[in-house]
């Protein structure tokens, strides 16, 4: 079956792959130029085969700036999915929640993006081959694949939420200050991940694209917050607790896509 839906999984999420059926799985070793990930929760395996009917490619785990790649090496594999005829993106990650309404082991629908990683992926020479020198961001998710989310979430019982995700280069976590700056220019969640893929998914002129975070913590800004201190250990956990829920999620949207 000719995949149609690519799928990156963020941190703690590679069970999806269980609902694969006949899955060729192949480690990122062992593709040319594909970068691959010493971070805790990434697999570093992309499985080929069937999800809801549907020819899948879902990449399990992901590279990441922060590890020493270039913005160009991390968005590689995007370039492969879509020079394999994607018609479909969903970007998955684990997210530091900052509208104070989200609880922890929420999912968020990203509706939008702010870039403050400090670089975009598409800096430097542009080859005309793989999209244009200056492609438009606006309304860069798919009003019709957001609208399947939300449809298979109420039909399932899910809570999902819809908010602005905010990318920054980590691997640091968020300061007290940060944290503040980040809500007041509108973002809702915040990550180490998605939109350098976002864009250059946009760029390579891939159809339909969307993203769904994990809300691991919710951080208010406070000097002091309440809780136990961030650590990736929690990431994972909170992460890993709301697999079941994200994997019956984006069964049914790939099943109605």
């Amino acid at each position: 079956m000719v995949p149609t839906v690519g799928i990156i999984l963020g941190s703690g999420w590679g069970g999806l792959g269980r609902r694969v059926e006949d899955p060729i799985a192949i480690p990122y070793s062992a593709i040319p130029h594909f970068p691959t990930s010493a971070v805790a929760g990434h697999t570093s395996c992309l499985l080929l085969g069937r999800l809801a009917g549907k020819g899948v490619l879902i990449m399990q785990g992901r590279p990441h700036y922060y590890e020493g790649y270039s913005m160009q090496e991390v968005t590689f594999p995007v370039r492969v999915l879509a020079a394999l005829g994607i018609g479909t993106l969903i970007l998955t990650n684990a997210a530091g929640g900052l509208n104070p309404a989200f609880q922890r082991g929420d999912l968020m629908l990203i509706r939008d993006i702010i870039n403050l990683m400090g670089v975009n992926p598409l800096r430097g020479p542009n080859d005309e081959r793989l999209g244009p020198r200056f492609p438009g961001m606006r309304d860069l998710c798919s009003a019709d694949c957001l609208r399947v989310a939300r449809a298979v979430a109420r039909r399932e019982g899910i809570r999902l939420r819809a908010g602005i995700f905010a990318g920054v280069s980590g691997p640091s976590y968020e300061t007290a200050a940060e944290i503040r700056m980040l809500r007041r220019l509108g973002a809702d969640a915040v990550g180490m991940s998605t939109v350098p893929e976002l864009i250059v998914a946009r760029h390579a002129g891939i159809p339909h694209l969307f993203g769904i975070s994990c809300i691991t913590n919710v951080e208010t800004g406070e000097e002091s917050p309440a809780g136990d201190p961030l650590t990736h250990d929690g990431v994972l956990a909170v992460a890993t607790k709301a697999e079941g829920k994200l994997t019956v999620l984006l069964e049914g949207i790939v099943a109605r896509l």
